[in-house]
């Protein structure tokens, strides 16, 4: 099995940019257990202001204002939810 998009985001959100990717994969990336690798970032003004990822050697996790945390993976869905309610949160 080759890697399949499952989804590509590229938009404009309140003052700033949305942008990510999700695949499902044919094996995990290590140290995530699931076959899901996704990246997904607003930007404001050049600047990172949430994100999530799964890169190879770290595993789920999320940036929030400079402040970088663990995630819990689930499955794309919530994914896409949950990064939405940290955009949501910081917009206010």
């Amino acid at each position: 099995m080759k890697a399949k998009l499952l989804s590509r985001i590229k938009e404009t959100w309140g003052i700033g940019m949305i942008e990510g990717v999700i695949w499902e994969v044919p094996e995990p990336v290590p140290p995530s257990e699931h076959r899901i690798k996704y990246r997904l970032v607003y930007v404001v003004d050049g600047v990172r202001v949430v994100g999530y990822d799964n890169e190879r050697g770290k595993g789920d996790h999320k940036h929030v204002r400079g402040r970088e945390m663990p995630y819990v993976f689930t499955n794309a869905s919530t994914l896409i939810s949950d990064f939405m309610r940290d955009i949501q949160e910081i917009d206010r």
